[in-house]
């Protein structure tokens, strides 16, 4: 795409072709972007491709990588790298991979921190230099409500510890990124819906007629959030969440935790201490 320039900027969106990251892809041309499109299903993205171009008369560049494989992760790197006018990344593959944890094989456990962790951070990375340079920029990473679930009894969920704990470095991730990049005129977001209409869960044979039809949101939906949190300056979008101020009261909370535990010392109740009152070594 680079060697015929354009005057629409161009959007990098991994995960493409179904689902979230279509709907990304749509809207972005719909808004004026040309595309690079990357999954792992080649019709897939070749028909999004006739689709959008016939539509919209946007540029749509294919490519095939499995981002849960460092090989694949290396040549999205390499694509951004090599894009001059890169003005947004959707950071947006991903699968669930919902089992209990001493079930989960480590191959797949593997796979699905490459996905969410490692390609995140890379693909993050690779599309920077550029974006700093031209003072401007967008990188929105497909986070997940799950990623506020660790207080949650696990038996009143699906058992999804390592799916979960990924979409939590997602969050801490965008959230120091977005801090660093303060007044560079570069916007970062994690992105974190609850259950969408697509075929995520049936691909992990869940029933997704099981889900209430009030809670499951339109992916079209999500995505416009996504856009108008973007232009709001919301770091942590949770696109259903009415009231901000619950998503503020759970930040300060943070970092009153955090301000609590500057000092050396372990707190008393870690001091155990003999009958007599001396203090138990051990």
């Amino acid at each position: 795409m680079s060697a015929q320039p354009s005057n629409r900027p161009v959007a990098l969106v991994t995960g493409a072709s179904a689902g979230l990251g279509a709907a990304f892809a749509a809207r972005l041309a719909q808004d004026g972007y040309d595309l690079v499109v990357t999954a792992r299903r080649k019709e897939r993205l070749e028909a999004l491709k006739q689709q959008l171009e016939g539509k919209f008369g946007c540029k749509v560049e294919t490519l095939l990588a499995d981002l849960s494989r460092t090989d694949g992760i290396k040549t999205i790197e390499q694509r951004i790298a090599s894009e001059p006018a890169l003005e947004m990344l959707v950071n947006d593959a991903g699968f669930g991979g919902y089992m209990a944890f001493a079930d989960l094989p480590p191959e797949r456990a593997e796979e699905l921190i490459n996905l969410q962790v490692l390609a995140v951070t890379r693909l993050s990375r690779a599309a920077l230099p550029g974006m700093l340079a031209r003072g401007r920029g967008a990188i929105i990473n497909v986070s997940s409500r799950l990623a506020f679930s660790g207080p949650v009894n696990s038996s009143q969920l699906a058992r999804r510890a390592v799916y979960a704990g990924t979409k939590a470095y997602i969050n801490v991730f965008s959230q120091l990124l977005a801090s660093e990049l303060e007044g560079s005129g570069v916007r970062v977001q994690a992105l974190c819906p609850g259950v969408i209409r697509t075929e995520f869960h049936k691909v992990m044979g869940m029933d997704p007629d099981r889900f209430p039809p009030a809670i499951v949101s339109a992916p079209e939906d999500v995505v416009a959030a996504s856009l108008a949190a973007l232009k709001q300056g919301e770091v942590i979008c949770l696109p259903m969440l009415e009231d901000p101020a619950q998503l503020q009261k759970v930040m300060d909370d943070q970092q009153a935790l955090f301000n609590s535990t500057h000092a050396g010392a372990s707190a008393a109740r870690y001091h155990e201490r003999q009958p007599g009152g001396g203090q138990q070594i051990s």
